[in-house]
Parts: structure tokens; sequence; C-alpha cells
């Protein structure tokens, strides 16, 4: 599993005018199977997105496609680690 977490190094308004760009990346590697919880740090000065993937390569790869990443928005950190146990209810305690 990895930690991808986003650092912005732009205004919010330039991140706001990117992030109908930002939503869709997002939507397609939800859709694809790989991220599997995203969101604002608070205070928003980043975010974070909880991915699954076949190797490290793979998610700095994906995080490359970001808009974020593609127009210099935004500092990268992936951070790798083996997830040994969850909580049973996870979905119940992941709020939207």
């Amino acid at each position: 599993m990895f930690v991808i977490e986003l650092t912005y190094k732009a205004d919010l308004s330039e991140i706001d005018a990117h992030m109908r760009a930002h939503m869709a990346f997002l939507k397609k590697y939800y859709a694809a199977g790989i991220f599997l919880v995203s969101g604002r740090k608070i205070p928003r000065e980043g975010g974070i997105i909880l991915a699954v993937g076949p190797s490290r390569e793979k998610i700095e790869a994906i995080v490359r496609e970001d808009p974020f990443h593609a127009h210099g928005l935004a500092d990268f950190r992936v951070i790798e680690f083996c997830a040994s146990q969850r909580a049973d209810d996870v979905p119940q305690r992941v709020e939207a």
C-alpha cells in the first residue's frame, strides 16, 4: 500500500483552477482500482491519497499524471507500507 502526500506550492487560486482536471485524474484511478481514499489536508495545504499498486515505480508513474504535478503546483511524496492489520468496519468508519 501507499500513502501519496501532496503539498501545495502554489496559491489556492491556481490549485482551484486545475481542480476539475485533478478530480478527473482521481476518478480514473479509483475506477482502475488503484486509489482507495483521498482528501484535503486540514488546513488546506495539500492532500492525501491512499493507494494500492504493483510497485512503487507504478505509483510514481501515476503521480506524474496528476495535473497538479504536470503544472508544478504541488510536491509529491510517496510512502510505501505493508498493511498488516485493518478494522473490520473500515467502510463505516471512513466518511466521504
